[in-house]
This record gives structure tokens, sequence and C-alpha cells, in this order.
């Protein structure tokens, strides 16, 4: 891949990433709840859901996605069902604050919690079919059909893991600087009812965006 292409993705594939969409609200979500270095383990499972993405397009498989409605729809409607999931947890755990105690944004992550955000970003990023389907539409462009299409592939893939990991790690840093403003149980509250909006919003978005 020629320097002057190369850097025409890098420019693209980061303004994407800087887009708002699920993954930087889980990453921003992860961030403020238990702070930075959990957030980490959501961020990995966005990557590698990423990756498993990238790999599907590889394989052609997002034109047969494409091409079927049905499957298209079943997964599509099932990302959406745990968007708001999400977002119903969040919101719910809201009214189970109670005032003069421990917290979760305050209190140490449970021993399980790293695998259980490592899930959630990987589920969040897997169970979005238009993921495919835009990076089917959008690779391509990137990839010079006589050159080795491996060695293109990983580039591309590499470059969209590590611009990806420097904007939801920055997410998730800012978002993890505000903890301290947030020990009261009322700011609690409020950023659980917040994000649990913004999952709830990002599933009927998803949800009622129609086929492709």
């Amino acid at each position: 891949m020629e320097l002057k292409l190369w850097l025409a993705f890098l420019v693209a594939t980061t303004v994407i990433a800087i887009s708002p969409g699920p993954g930087a609200v889980l990453s921003m979500s992860v961030g403020l709840r238990y702070g930075f270095r959990q957030a980490l383990g959501s961020i990995a499972g966005l990557e590698l859901a990423l990756l498993l993405q990238l790999g599907v397009v590889a394989l052609g498989l997002g034109a047969v996605l494409n091409a079927s409605p049905t499957a298209f729809a079943l997964i599509r409607l099932g990302g959406a069902a745990y968007l708001v999931w999400l977002g119903i947890e969040r919101w719910r755990s809201a009214a189970r604050i109670v005032p003069g105690v421990v917290h979760e944004a305050a209190a140490p992550s449970l021993p399980h919690s790293g695998r259980k955000l490592w899930l959630q970003g990987l589920l969040v990023n897997l169970t979005n079919p238009k993921a495919i389907i835009f990076m089917g539409a959008f690779v391509p462009q990137f990839i010079v059909p006589e050159r080795p299409q491996a060695l293109q592939l990983g580039i591309i893939g590499l470059t969209m893991v590590v611009s990806d990991v420097l904007v939801m790690g920055t997410y998730a840093l800012l978002a993890s600087r505000l903890r301290p403003l947030l020990q009261q149980p009322r700011h609690q509250r409020l950023q659980h009812r917040l994000f649990g909006a913004f999952f709830i919003g990002a599933g009927l978005m998803l949800a009622f965006s129609g086929s492709q």
C-alpha cells in the first residue's frame, strides 16, 4: 500500500472512529463507571469484533449479508435488542443508588467484571451488521487489486485497530477523569440514566434504520 493511500485510509478511519456510535458510548460509559483500566477490556472486545468483521468482508460474506434481507434484519434486530437491554440495565441501576453508601463509580470492580466488559465490547460491535456492510463498501476502495491482498488487509486491519484503540481510549480516559465529580448519588443517578438513554437510543436507531 502506497504511503499516500495509507494516509488517506488513516484519516478516513480515524474520522469514522471519532464519530459517536455504540462503541464510543460504551467506552465512555465504562470509563465513568469503572475507570480507564477497566475500559480497556471493553475496548479490547470492540477491536476483536472489528477484526472479525474485517475477516467477514475479506471472505466476501459482506456481499452475502447485503443480499439477504432476512439475515440482515435478524442480526440488526438482535443487536438493537442488546443495546436496548444494556440501556435498561443502566437506567435501572440508577434506582438502586442509595445515599450514604459506596457506589459502583467508587467501588473496586468485581474480579469477573473484566471478562464481562470484554464480552460487552465484543457483542456491541459484533451485533451491528451495518458495520459489515459499511466496511464492505469502504475497505475495497483502498485495496490495489494487482498487489497481494493479504498484506494490504493486514495493514488495513492494524491501522483500523490502532486508530480505534486511540480514539476509544481517549473517550474512556476523558470520561474516567470525571469520576471524582460523580461521587454524589445525584450525579451517579444522572450519569446512569444519561448513558442508559444513549444505549436505548442507539438500539432504537439501529432497529428502525430499515434495511441497507
